[in-house]
């Protein structure tokens, strides 16, 4: 039987690229028992406010010898501070009161100690608000053996894939002919051609958190990403 997986670090509130790329697979794994790298989307994203784009960052500290799943949040007063921020910036969306609800509760219900938590809780709630039916497994209940393409490789075995969905950054690093001899074909992601939104604050810019997309279109955002 078919099954096409797609394996990422969960980010913070990703953008929608990252949901489209769920939608098309049938398992998506979470990889989390990976480094945790340097100023890149484990810990923060982008949103539009009237002054440009501005990055919501998670306190996560400057001790970057450690796993994803291992980072804790520092302190609880990123909390209300990226809720003011998003309701600032987004309270006069069409569909921000939709939705304000949900993701208020997100950040005064409950305080969140590790980022991988965090993130995949969010990936998970967002998932639920598009309809997208994807299955979400955590690399963490694999026991893995080697390194980078190897340790992709032994995971995507164990977990039955006939088919590798990924981002086109990982060419530099994935072998074509290695999935030839393992029987499991790997396809590219393309992020290219998403249609234009209703959205705050010109110029239009896609390289946005998914919050930007719920906020401004609603359930049409199930239809500017062609979710099916």
């Amino acid at each position: 039987m078919k099954k096409k997986v797609a394996i990422s670090q969960s980010n913070y509130i990703p953008w929608k690229g990252y949901f489209d790329l769920i939608n098309q697979v049938d398992l998506f794994v979470f990889y989390d028992d990976v480094k945790y790298t340097k100023n890149d989307w484990r810990n923060r994203n982008k949103i539009k406010t009237p002054n440009g784009l501005k990055w919501l960052t998670l306190p996560c500290g400057y001790d970057f010898n450690r796993l994803i799943c291992d980072v804790k949040l520092q302190n609880q007063i990123w909390q209300q501070k990226h809720w003011e921020i998003l309701r600032q910036n987004y309270s006069n969306a069409p569909y921000f009161n939709t939705y304000q609800e949900l993701f208020k509760n997100v950040y005064f219900e409950k305080k969140w100690t590790y980022l991988s938590e965090l993130n995949q809780h969010l990936i998970k709630l967002i998932c639920n608000l598009l309809e997208i039916k994807t299955d979400f497994e955590d690399s963490r209940n694999y026991n893995l053996k080697g390194a980078k393409e190897d340790r992709v490789v032994d995971l995507l075995k164990k977990v039955n894939a006939t088919e590798y969905l990924t981002g086109p950054a990982a060419k530099s690093y994935l072998s074509e002919e290695t999935f030839l001899n393992e029987k499991i074909e790997l396809t590219w992601m393309d992020y290219s051609n998403y249609k234009k939104y209703n959205q705050l604050y010109p110029p239009f810019v896609h390289e946005v958190s998914i919050v930007d997309l719920l906020f401004n279109e609603g359930e049409n955002a199930k239809n500017i990403l062609n979710l099916k």
